[in-house]
């Protein structure tokens, strides 16, 4: 029964005594820590009402913990050592499925899907092995609407570190993912998604970051994506609904270096690039570093039937790649309409690129196609075999502020106000140094 808890008011004591001991008063939002007052995390969530605080101590804890009521905050007490170990059992260490959910400061390792998952689809949360939620058929698309993901740490995940999947209206942020074997981190099937990935770090993963049919007021800003086998993509695919990937902004990025050898080896076996654009359209590449990836800085090519059209590359700084900017079409469909403007920009193919293809592109710009030289992509590792990953930055004041409110929908940054990136962003809670 709630009411033998040791319930700790969020701003006051529940108990006249000053012990914090009491019931919950009517329409109170409490804390309900870990171990505490609850054995585990899922049996602290099971007790939480919407509004309350469930505070996790230091720990291993071997379960998987979902969040079916709506505005609870998740925290641990520390980021580093409040960690949620699947032990290669479960599909998913920490579901999310209902809205305004802030799951924070702890890490998750070791699920053989996925280490968050926020979904309101009934396929993903199923966590059909080998599944990964793909949504396929003629039912309708069902969104989460709104979430938070915040100075968490997913490594070692047989999937994806962070999977946001058919939601809309959410943040990540200052969050750290390593060893996924797909991805670190993953927006798919939301139109519009009005959803902002700003400030994590992505090293040692197949994809640092994968947006694939993730369309509409999509913000990838002021993240490290270094050291994975590919940086970043944004694609269109036939097993997600809500074809084709559209309008997203990719601004502020450092994507660097993402030919790493200990990392796993995606299905698709990309390895050397910084950026990927496969079957996406009207995207903005604005004011990224895309440094030292030794097949290609940024791809465009299309995915099957599915054309990559009206894409802009503006005012990104390129150096060291094997082809700074390459746009490549082996099969019969071709991209329109893409153009690059104001770039610090060498090599390019098909050759003399920024001149022929300058922004703005218009509908009947050429469909330019060339190849390159691309160099043998090395064997990966197990995802279970990826480094461990360094300390990170702790959510301020974790034990002593009160739930967090998450917002029906996210500011969405101004992108005109996001500088090019240094070199050293975020270097201090990164593993890969060097590119």
């Amino acid at each position: 029964m709630l009411g033998t808890l040791t319930l700790v008011l969020a701003g006051c004591e529940a108990g006249h005594d000053g012990s914090g001991q009491g019931r919950r008063p009517a329409g109170a939002n409490v804390t309900i820590r870990v171990p505490a007052d609850a054995p585990t995390i899922s049996a602290a969530v099971s007790l939480a009402q919407p509004g309350d605080l469930v505070l996790v101590a230091a720990g291993v804890y071997h379960e998987s913990v979902k969040i079916a009521t709506d505005r609870i905050t998740l925290r641990g007490e520390n980021r580093d050592k409040v960690i949620i170990d699947g032990q290669l059992r479960q599909p998913n260490g920490i579901v999310v499925a209902a809205p305004a959910v802030a799951v924070e400061n702890l890490t998750v390792e070791n699920n053989t899907q996925n280490g968050v998952l926020v979904t309101g689809s009934a396929k993903a949360l199923s966590g059909s092995p080998g599944h990964g939620g793909y949504d396929t058929g003629n039912e309708p698309v069902t969104f989460l609407n709104s979430f938070l993901v915040s100075y968490v740490t997913a490594t070692r995940n047989g999937l994806y570190g962070i999977y946001a999947f058919s939601a809309q209206n959410g943040v990540i942020e200052h969050s750290y993912t390593s060893g996924g074997a797909d991805s670190g981190m993953y927006v798919g099937q939301c139109k519009p998604c009005r959803i902002v990935v700003r400030d994590n770090i992505a090293e040692l993963n197949a994809v640092g970051y994968e947006g694939t049919n993730a369309s509409g007021e999509m913000y990838v800003v002021g993240n490290r994506l270094v050291g994975n086998r590919v940086g970043l993509t944004t694609d269109s695919d036939h097993l997600e609904k809500l074809l084709p990937q559209q309008d997203a902004a990719v601004v502020g990025n450092l994507v660097a270096g993402n030919q790493q050898a200990p990392t796993p080896e995606q299905a698709d076996g990309g390895w050397g690039i910084g950026i990927g654009i496969d079957g996406g359209s009207r995207n903005q590449f604005i004011h990224n570093r895309i440094t030292g990836n030794v097949n290609a800085g940024l791809v465009i090519t299309a995915t099957n039937d599915i054309p990559p059209d009206g894409n802009q590359v503006v005012d990104n700084t390129f150096a060291a790649n094997g082809v700074d900017v390459g746009w490549t079409f082996p099969n019969a469909t071709h991209g329109q309409g893409n153009c690059l403007q104001a770039n610090d920009l060498g090599t390019t193919v098909p050759a003399q690129l920024a001149v022929i293809a300058s922004c703005p592109g218009t509908a009947q710009s050429p469909a330019l196609s060339g190849t390159w030289t691309m160099p043998t992509a090395p064997g990966g590792i197990p995802f279970t075999d990826v480094a461990e990953p360094g300390a990170q930055p702790q959510f301020p004041d974790a034990t002593t502020t009160g739930a967090t409110a998450v917002p029906a929908a996210p500011a969405l940054p101004d992108i005109a106000g996001i500088p090019l990136p240094s070199a050293s962003l975020l270097a201090d809670s990164a593993r890969v140094q060097t590119f």
